[in-house]
């Protein structure tokens, strides 16, 4: 496995790394000047000076922070069914979200009603139109905040308790100019290669006959690229551009008892270049109809089990997203509480939240690894703060959360990990989640132990979850009796993998970890190895099972 690049601790209560790489050391080199020369950056300036020298409602408060974010997004979407394409489309759009901020750093107008304001602008690059939207928004968001601001001061007066932090943390202003990105493709061989991958199921020669019958088979593609420009009245200016391309096979079908399969398989990656080759993506999508016919076969799930389950590198990496990412994030916690932040590792500051020998830490400055490019990595956060390698968890203990320019008790500032989707407000959230273990396991000792732990209770078998579905539901699951023979089983549940499962039953875990890329409104990467579970209990899915088919679908 690769080596962890080495983290430099700094004092205080959260501490982080910094990993500063070329565009960052850039920062030093640019100025308003050179922003000036982005014709979309010029017309943002101007008429933020204008507004901090001009906006202030006679009487009412006169904003301490504006920032105007616009996103130039451009999208390009096909999809094809059965083998035949259901069309594409490409839009393209640019979205300004105004954000202003009435009363000071300790105590703003945030947090009441949704804070700024949304306004599309013009694809061209016109300054006067530019202005124009900006302008627009800015005065609904001033107003919002006023009213905001006021309800906010009505309600402190009510608490007992005061806040613990301030509502904005104060931040360097930094200035990042990076190139901007066009989306260049060619969008009819992306139509005529889904086409061809939803139909595999019919024309591929290694497919037999009794695999062919599925009740759909979709395949779909999408790519974005999204340039961000950004300033603030603090004096932040940047320009930054990112990608992000899948690629996305599903196929489905029913057992002889009505029980509905499904399989789906995504190659994803922030260029063109780690999307899969076709014969690579092809040779999945096969491998995925052909285990259709094998789940169609296979024998339910046992009632009821309770013992060790080792999940696969692939398995975790949809566990650790779905139960760890959400927790290591901080979000100001509701008016008049004590508490620190919300979400299930709320009062786990300096608590064990794994076993001793895992380590956790969010490096979005992480480009790339085992080869395969990451789509969450970033240099600059949609505040404009610079991204932090931040260690999460130390030997099991909670020793950091991700942070906003929203402070929270104990963490009085941003450690760059607030992030947004198209227009959407800034949030804390994970880019490149790394979970390594201490002297990790290789695979073949994994499954030696799990059969030893099997052993040892008297059992005579126990599982093991090679995919993930939604909500942590087994795909591909296998019981595996003492002896090594394994047998695909389906229809199951696991009921108690939790973040408490995490704590305290995770006995071995693997040495090399699953790149987990997963694009989204946020793209995040998450790279965590297998884990050995010491208890978990597996029950058959309580599912309605939907009738048949009347007649056989087209030959």
């Amino acid at each position: 496995m690769n080596s962890m690049r080495p983290i430099a601790w700094l004092a205080g209560a959260a501490f982080c790394a910094v990993c500063l790489s070329a565009p960052l050391i850039a920062m030093a080199q640019q100025s308003r000047a050179d922003a000036e020369k982005d014709p979309i950056l010029k017309a943002m300036l101007q008429e933020l000076d204008r507004s901090k020298s001009q906006l202030q409602l006679k009487g009412f408060e006169k904003p301490f922070f504006i920032q105007y974010r616009i996103e130039d997004v451009n999208n390009f979407d096909t999809k094809a069914e059965f083998g035949a394409s259901e069309g594409s489309e490409h839009t393209h759009q640019r979205v300004a979200r105004i954000t202003v901020r009435v009363g000071d750093y300790k105590t703003d107008s945030s947090g009441m009603r949704g804070d700024g304001a949304l306004q599309l602008t013009a694809l061209d690059d016109d300054p006067i139109a530019v202005r124009s939207a900006l302008w627009a928004a800015t005065d609904q968001a001033y107003k919002s905040a006023l009213s905001a601001y006021a309800q906010k001061q009505a309600q402190l007066k009510q608490v007992q308790t005061p806040p613990q932090a301030d509502d904005f943390s104060k931040e360097k202003p930094v200035v990042l100019l990076e190139a901007p990105l066009k989306l260049k493709l060619e969008e009819a061989a992306w139509v005529n290669r889904v086409a061809k991958d939803s139909g595999l199921y019919r024309t591929d020669a290694t497919v037999e006959a009794s695999q062919r019958d599925v009740q759909y088979s979709s395949a779909a593609f999408h790519a974005r690229v999204t340039t961000t420009w950004l300033v603030s009245s603090e004096g932040t200016i940047v320009r930054k551009a990112s990608a992000g391309y899948q690629e996305v096979f599903g196929v489905g079908t029913q057992a002889a008892d009505g029980m509905k399969l499904d399989r789906s398989y995504a190659s994803a990656g922030p260029s063109l270049k780690d999307i899969d080759a076709v014969e690579v993506f092809q040779k999945h999508a096969v491998d995925l109809i052909t285990s259709l016919g094998d789940l169609r076969k296979a024998p339910l799930v046992e009632e009821e089990y309770h013992g060790p389950v080792l999940l696969s590198a692939d398995a975790s990496a949809d566990t650790m997203r779905a139960l760890v990412a959400n927790g290591v994030t901080a979000t100001r916690p509701r008016m008049g509480t004590e508490a620190r932040t919300n979400g299930p590792f709320a009062s786990s500051y300096h608590a064990r939240v794994l076993p001793d020998f895992f380590n956790v830490v969010d490096d979005p400055g992480l480009k790339s690894f085992a080869g395969k490019d990451l789509v969450g990595s970033y240099d600059v956060d949609d505040e404009g703060v610079p991204a932090q390698a931040v260690k999460l968890v130390a030997a099991g203990r909670l020793e950091n959360y991700l942070l906003g320019r929203e402070p929270v008790r104990d963490f009085p500032e941003s450690n760059g990990h607030a992030r947004a989707g198209v227009a959407g407000a800034p949030r804390p959230a994970i880019g490149v989640l790394k979970v390594t273990a201490q002297e990790g396991l290789a695979d073949g000792e994994l499954n030696r132990k799990l059969l030893d732990m099997a052993k040892d209770r008297g059992l005579k078998s126990a599982y093991y979850v090679e995919t993930m579905g939604g909500e942590l539901a087994p795909r591909m699951l296998y019981r595996v009796d003492t002896d090594g023979k394994r047998q695909l089983v389906r229809g199951a549940a696991l009921e108690d993998l939790d973040q408490r499962a995490l704590r305290s039953g995770v006995v071995a875990a693997g040495k090399e970890p699953w790149v987990g890329n997963f694009l989204g409104d946020v793209p995040v990467t998450v790279l965590a190895p297998a884990m050995l579970l010491d208890d978990v209990t597996i029950r058959r899915a309580n599912e309605k099972n939907d009738r048949l088919p009347f007649y056989s679908p087209p030959e």
